[in-house]
């Protein structure tokens, strides 16, 4: 069972999914809220009968699954709708990412939280050791939603101006991976990460701030 945790986050395009995977291939648990944010809201969830009384059975579809075209249709620009929604919604997420990391095997555990400094930060996340925010100069990022999303660079504005601002993010990480080159410096920083977070978790160090320098 693991007893360390990592929180991973960074901004829309910044190469979360691809540390992941390069923390994923030296046999971490990684825990992905994105993935969970579905979970939770299958059927028979206290999630989605939370969602169904608060916005009505126009937001099922015929066989019980939440409809997310029409849920996003109902909060879309209408704050009060979102913010109704996000109640329900993350506390069942942050309660399923606690719970994959404590019941992990590996060493240490991450849970990838790309909302991280919107939903709260570190009071939202106790049970979090260290901070890791991957960092994408502003220009690349936008290039890079572009390309991934086929949309023009007025939307990838508009995208990335919907989430916490760089310098929000940065001020809560405890380790920086500035991703502005190819897969290999990442699966290399990730590589110096894991060396790092094996090391403070068989030291049993709930929060060090020590090397705390982008990688």
């Amino acid at each position: 069972m693991s007893e360390y945790f990592i929180g991973l986050t960074g901004g829309i395009a910044s190469g979360k999914s691809a540390l992941e995977k390069a923390f994923a291939a030296h046999g971490i648990v990684v825990a992905d809220a994105d993935l969970l944010a579905r979970e939770v809201v299958q059927p028979g969830t206290p999630a989605l009968a939370a969602v169904v009384e608060r916005f009505g059975n126009e937001v099922l579809q015929a066989d019980g699954q939440l409809d997310r075209a029409a849920l996003r249709v109902r909060v879309f620009g209408h704050d009060a709708e979102r913010r109704a929604l996000e109640a329900i919604l993350h506390p069942a997420i942050r309660r399923r990412l606690e719970q994959i990391c404590r019941q992990a095997t590996s060493p240490y555990a991450i849970a990838t939280v790309p909302l991280l400094a919107e939903g709260g930060g570190r009071a939202a996340y106790p049970w979090l050791h260290r901070i890791l925010v991957v960092d994408t100069p502003t220009e690349v990022q936008k290039r890079r939603l572009m390309q991934r999303d086929g949309i023009d660079a007025v939307l990838a504005e508009k995208m990335m101006a919907a989430q916490a601002s760089r310098a929000v993010r940065l001020a809560l990480a405890d380790d920086i991976v500035v991703n502005d080159g190819d897969i290999a410096h990442l699966q290399r920083a990730a590589g110096d990460l894991h060396r790092r977070y094996l090391a403070l978790a068989e030291a049993g160090n709930t929060h060090s701030m020590a090397n705390n320098r982008p990688l």
